[in-house]
């Protein structure tokens, strides 16, 4: 593993698949710019709209948000996960997969993972989200993908953040840096986002890149923002604000390794 800038990208998405890319493109571009090797997108940032209207275009956002990837890793010759997108099930359920979707420079797929944590909530502010209305839970612990440049790389999914058990797995796996691509609520992410994404830096000793939606994606649904990227002693390295943007940051392995010596929490475990 060598040092390498890293890249978490904020976005107001809305339901207009063509936007969007052209937003995610921009942002690419201008991380790409700044040096990232590595570029994290948010949670549905090819497509942020009602739910019928997803299911109603889900094959054409599969297909078109999978070769946009491919193209972008590509052509800018970076590492680029697209933290989470609709694909059809495929079961006559009429379902879909929120997958989160790991490609190379080269364009080849390195990871896939299907969220496992679905957010059925009523939230206090009045907004009610049921999930899993339309997708369907992976039933699948997420990846981790080992790279040799740029460390051993974890996937999760915004609401799975509330679960410590999914990120112990991906440290016991041995991941070095940990995704967190979110669609975190305004109202709940001004009190949960920061300290649970430092939480799960802290207790796994790694960094951790967290990709975000921010402002007013579509009617009533407003996203916190602050896309951050966190050192496994829990310091925010860059934060993005409430504005589209990136949040960029080195990634250092001679700092894990600082901290894991540090605190060797890992290895006291009882549990």
């Amino acid at each position: 593993m060598k040092s390498y800038l890293a890249a978490a990208i904020q976005m107001t998405s809305v339901p207009d698949l063509q936007k969007n890319l052209t937003q995610a493109e921009e942002l690419i571009d201008l991380a790409v710019r700044q040096g990232a090797e590595l570029v994290g997108l948010p949670e549905n940032f090819s497509f942020m709209g009602e739910e019928k209207d997803k299911l109603a275009q889900a094959d054409a956002l599969a297909q078109v948000t999978e070769t946009f990837l491919i193209k972008m890793a590509q052509r800018f010759q970076v590492t680029i996960l697209g933290g989470g997108f609709p694909v059809p099930v495929g079961d006559g359920t009429g379902k879909v997969y929120n997958t989160a979707l790991l490609i190379n420079p080269n364009g080849q797929e390195l990871a896939r993972y299907h969220k496992a944590h679905l957010f059925d909530v009523n939230v206090p502010d009045g907004n009610t989200y049921q999930e899993s209305s339309t997708v369907m839970a992976g039933k699948a612990l997420p990846p981790v993908h080992f790279s040799d440049n740029l460390g051993n790389l974890g996937l999760s999914i915004c609401y799975d953040v509330r679960f410590p058990e999914l990120y112990r797995h991906l440290a016991d796996k041995g991941a070095d840096v940990v995704f967190v691509p979110a669609a975190f609520t305004a109202f709940t992410g001004k009190d949960h986002w920061q300290v649970l994404l430092q939480a799960r830096a802290i207790e796994n000793t790694c960094y951790v890149i967290a990709p975000a939606q921010t402002g007013t994606n579509y009617a009533r649904r407003q996203t916190h923002g602050h896309a951050m990227i966190i050192d496994p002693w829990g310091v925010i390295l860059a934060d993005a604000g409430d504005k589209p943007g990136v949040a960029i940051a080195e990634i250092k392995p001679t700092r894990l390794e600082q901290v894991r010596r540090q605190m060797p929490s890992l290895q006291h475990r009882v549990f």
